[in-house]
């Protein structure tokens, strides 16, 4: 059965941009590709900072740069393009009004391209501590094992996994494997545990409601013959355990560009930003008063954001786990 990879090998181009990530995939691929060797944004690139829709917000630019330019003197990497995210403008889709808020930036090829990507959604333990997100914007971050949090900081990609996550039936066609590739961050500093968590990109995909089918011909059966099969479900707009996610769709452009060659990312905000966020609202001056950078959408619907650290947090969700133990694992249902 021929199985559909979402997160593997480049589509045909789907817009401008389509030909230019062709040349920028070759090019990232090049460890002959030198990073810039100044620190001063070319003036093509500085032509999408702005706080608009589909522009980039200069302290996530000049952060994103500066620690790719970093990492790539200290022969790091060898990839010639860098991503960003910008975790304090709203989860839209690609294709909405507003934009993105994940950046891809290849200045070699000269291309810089917005797409969607989804935030932590965190956890409301009832009773004991709410850190949970909204849909749309974030209001609570973290670094938390366990508290399905996102972390702004640097982060270099790692290696790429792909796993098998249960058949979905598509209409008029056999059944298909979704098979989902993970790209493992690594981080430092307050993302150091990054990789402790699990925490990296993929595509915004997964099988839910899901039955055991008897298919003992198929390469993902069983010990007993069986597989999984469900639903196929894009959570695009939706919300992750605090990784990077993508549309299914924009990660067959994403995911070439970092596979086996390792580049930065860049997420913003960190626990610092937060802080002084915090102290500007607790003035009673709005962050642009201050001096301050956080989305104003977002900041209205949010009110004020929050980082909980993991020496706070971990407990708290350790007590919690043993308090509430989940209950025995059963085996999914026969399918009907």
């Amino acid at each position: 059965m021929k199985s559909i990879r979402l997160s593997q090998g480049i589509p045909s181009p789907r817009t401008i941009f389509g030909a230019a990530l062709l040349s920028a995939v070759s090019m990232a691929a090049m460890p002959a590709v030198a990073a810039p060797q100044s620190s001063a944004a070319p003036p093509w690139l500085l032509s999408h900072v702005g706080v608009g829709a589909g522009q980039i917000a200069a302290p996530v630019l000049e952060r994103a740069r500066d620690l790719y330019l970093q990492k790539s003197a200290e022969g790091k990497i060898h990839n010639s393009c860098y991503f960003a995210m910008d975790a304090t403008r709203p989860n839209e889709a690609t294709a909405s009004p507003t934009g993105g808020r994940f950046y891809i930036i290849c200045e070699a090829a000269h291309t810089f391209r917005v797409i969607s990507s989804g935030h932590g959604s965190g956890r409301n333990l009832k009773g004991v501590a709410d850190f949970s997100n909204g849909r749309a914007c974030a209001r609570n971050f973290g670094n938390a094992q366990d508290s399905n949090l996102t972390m702004g900081g640097s982060y270099i990609t790692g290696e790429a996994k792909t796993s098998y996550r249960g058949y979905y039936q598509l209409p008029g066609q056999p059944d298909a494997p979704l098979l989902r590739t993970f790209i493992q961050f690594n981080g430092e500093g307050e993302t150091a545990n990054a990789r402790a968590r699990a925490i990296g990109g993929h595509p915004a995909a997964l099988v839910s409601r899901v039955c055991r089918k008897k298919d003992p011909a198929s390469p993902y059966a069983n010990h007993d013959g069986y597989v999984l099969r469900g639903n196929l479900v894009d959570y695009s707009i939706g919300r992750s355990d605090g990784c990077t996610s993508w549309s299914p769709q924009d990660a067959r452009d994403v995911i070439p560009l970092m596979k086996d060659n390792p580049t930065t990312l860049y997420i913003y905000p960190e626990s610092k930003d937060i802080a002084a966020v915090d102290m500007a609202l607790g003035s009673g001056r709005s962050p642009a008063q201050a001096g301050l950078y956080w989305n104003s959408d977002c900041m209205k619907e949010i009110g004020q954001p929050k980082f909980w650290a993991k020496q706070q947090l971990e407990p708290v969700i350790a007590q919690w786990a043993k308090d509430h133990p989940p209950p025995p694992p059963k085996p999914a249902p026969l399918c009907q």
